[in-house]
């Protein structure tokens, strides 16, 4: 197993095998060649060199590359003072002597630096691993202290808005819908989240069976899922008070689609309460209107007699 596993560790490049190993492979690979090359000699007496390439190759892709100079000086040497057969050595043999050394030198140096090649890669792989990990590590703990912040934040607010109960109930919320999208977008490193999932994080609660998603998949950059995490949080809330969610028989169609780079997303309420009458805009409708702005969208609202009618567009950075 020690063998296999220094064999197995030269092949690959990850290191080169002990002296002792490389001495035994070598000389293993020339017993083969020589084999071979009495094999040939039963039917070409006159090829002297030849078998020893393979050799010459894998002693040094495997023991690296003192291994196949030793390799192919001793191969050489073979292949000019052993004979199979009824031939000599004449300067015809010397001449392919000299020719098979220059090819095996081509052939040391090129494996030698593809060998080398792939020791840079793999080092530079396990750092950048190591970066990697390292960096995981420090997110995941911004990600906590983050966390910590917020919820500090909300202990505070709390306190303080504690006599203020309709102030406070319009804070909360939204802060639970931030620390909502926080959580889905850590789920992907911090790059952003898939529009199914945000809206389910946010309608989930009012059952499954009061809302229907239509879209193709569809991934939201971090900061555009903040926007439209808030904005669907807003019309979720007034859906459960006065719009769709709020009548036995409401229900919700939620519909993307995307053209080119531009999103366009309608939040349909059918079967809701009549709305006679619409009050003053309150803080939710501006942030519906003006939350979209720096990505180049727009949100229109139109008040039915069965609930809300709502388009929003925008423009999805690219990456």
């Amino acid at each position: 197993m020690r063998l296999y596993d220094e064999f197995r560790r030269g092949w690959q490049g990850i290191s080169l095998p002990s002296p002792l190993f490389g001495i035994g492979f070598a000389a293993f690979c020339l017993a083969l060649g020589t084999s071979a090359r009495w094999g040939f000699s039963l039917i070409r007496p006159d090829i002297y060199f030849t078998p020893y390439v393979p050799a010459v190759f894998f002693a040094t892709a495997v023991a690296g590359l003192r291994a196949g100079v030793f390799t192919a000086l001793a191969s050489g040497v073979l292949g000019l003072i052993v004979n199979f057969g009824d031939t000599h050595a004449d300067s015809a043999r010397v001449a392919l002597l000299l020719i098979y050394w220059a090819v095996c030198a081509l052939m040391i140096l090129g494996v030698h630096h593809y060998r080398s090649i792939v020791a840079r890669e793999r080092r530079t792989t396990k750092r950048l691993m190591e970066e990697e990990e390292y960096r995981k590590l420090v997110v995941a703990e911004l990600q906590h202290r983050l966390k910590n912040k917020l919820s500090t934040i909300h202990a505070v607010l709390h306190q303080v808005l504690e006599k203020e109960p309709k102030i406070w109930a319009g804070i909360d919320h939204r802060l639970r819908a931030l620390s909502t999208v926080d959580d889905l977008i850590a789920r992907v490193d911090n790059a952003g989240c898939d529009i199914k999932d945000l809206l389910l994080s946010e309608l989930g609660p009012y059952g499954h069976v009061r809302f229907n998603l239509n879209g193709e998949p569809l991934f939201l950059p971090a900061k555009l899922a903040v926007s439209l995490s808030l904005m669907f949080h807003e019309l979720a809330t007034n859906a459960a008070k006065y719009g769709a969610f709020s009548a036995a028989r409401g229900f919700l169609q939620v519909s993307w689609t995307m053209s080119d780079d531009r999103l366009n997303v309608t939040w349909d309420e059918t079967e809701g309460p009549t709305i006679n009458q619409v009050g003053p805009a309150g803080f939710g409708t501006k942030l519906l209107r003006s939350a979209l702005l720096s990505f180049d969208g727009k949100t229109e609202i139109a008040y039915l007699k069965t609930g809300i009618h709502c388009t929003m567009q925008c423009r999805i950075p690219k990456a």
